[in-house]
């Protein structure tokens, strides 16, 4: 495991946390140290900063995926809503603001690390309007071009492509997609719109997985069979109804 903070003392208190829940970590200062750590020793998971000197958190965690799938937990002191998901948003599968309960840190890790190790998930092949999930090989196609989704994203997306034409609400997607029983909801809503990024032939109306008003959203498996779209069906295209977060809870 890899923790990436130019404070010395977050890094003390982070690594000293996760070593006595039995994991062996690496520390780095800032970004080429990161990169140079993870190329000689690829990290099972990096809890990585945001505002790292130089070479930024969201840099460092692009350059990290483009290498190959490595379960991200972004560290983030800005309170700013946009800027607090800016990290879920560009691929980290978490985040924690500061300042942070280091044991609260301990659980999250244990969580995304659950869902990264878990054995060969249920179903074997998933398929669905046009997408395949091999969930042995944890790989993704739409129409057969391969599709680069975080572990976060592919988990949310087997969930669905398992349940199609059910409404899910984001407290039942956290329960089961992330195995949280609490949390910011606003990490399922952004994991939606990135996902929706990747699946939808038109993400601005989708067709796919669409928002069910006032209860949660739905993958629909066969979308022309769905219906047309219906005036208030993704409230969260219009700004007039507040922040995302809260527009999904209004009924």
């Amino acid at each position: 495991m890899l923790v990436v903070d130019d404070d010395p003392t977050v890094a003390e208190v982070v690594a000293g946390y996760l070593d006595r829940a039995g994991y062996a970590v690496d520390r780095a200062a800032d970004g080429p140290q990161a990169l140079t750590a993870a190329a000689s020793a690829r990290p099972d998971l990096v809890v990585l900063d945001l505002m790292l000197p130089g070479m930024d958190g969201l840099e460092v965690c692009a350059k990290l995926r483009a290498t190959g799938p490595v379960p991200v937990i972004m560290l983030t002191a800005r309170g700013d809503e946009d800027d607090r998901i800016l990290g879920l948003e560009l691929g980290a599968d978490d985040y924690v603001t500061k300042p942070f309960s280091p044991r609260e840190l301990v659980l999250r890790v244990e969580s995304v690390l659950r869902r990264s190790r878990a054995a060969a998930p249920r179903g074997g092949e998933l398929s669905g309007a046009g997408l395949t999930l091999d969930t042995a090989a944890r790989r993704a196609a739409k129409h057969g071009a391969e599709l680069a989704l975080t572990l976060r994203e592919f988990d949310l997306l087997a969930h669905f492509l398992r349940h199609p034409g059910r409404v899910f609400g984001r407290e039942e997607l956290m329960r089961e997609v992330w195995g949280w029983e609490f949390g910011d909801l606003s990490t399922v809503t952004v994991h939606v719109r990135r996902l929706r990024g990747k699946v939808e032939d038109d993400p601005a109306r989708p067709r796919l997985i669409t928002t069910v008003w006032g209860v949660g959203y739905r993958f629909d498996s066969d979308p022309s069979a769905a219906g047309a779209v219906r005036d208030g069906a993704y409230p969260e295209d219009d700004p007039q109804r507040g922040s995302a977060a809260d527009r999904e809870t209004r009924p």
